[in-house]
């Protein structure tokens, strides 16, 4: 696993210490969720998606690309709400 130092705000530094804890939760699963939740992916997981849309719809691969392109940002707005 690997460490990142980041700068934050004194206010939002409070307000992210507080949800964690209020939440019984690590800064880190917070902030990862929230990388997550803003679409950040690794290329793996990226490319998992790309090759399920291929194979369930025997798209061409610029076909399959743009599928899961619709499918990732239907889920971020899914996750807003």
């Amino acid at each position: 696993m690997s460490r990142l130092t980041i700068t934050l705000d004194d206010r939002l530094h409070q307000a992210l210490k507080e949800t964690a804890a209020r939440q019984r939760r690590s800064i880190g699963s917070i902030i990862e969720e929230s990388l997550r939740l803003r679409g950040i992916r690794t290329h793996e997981s990226v490319m998992d998606i790309v090759s399920k849309a291929r194979a369930a719809a025997g798209l061409e691969p610029d076909e399959a690309l743009d599928l899961a392109v619709r499918e990732v940002r239907e889920m971020r707005r899914e996750q807003k709400t």
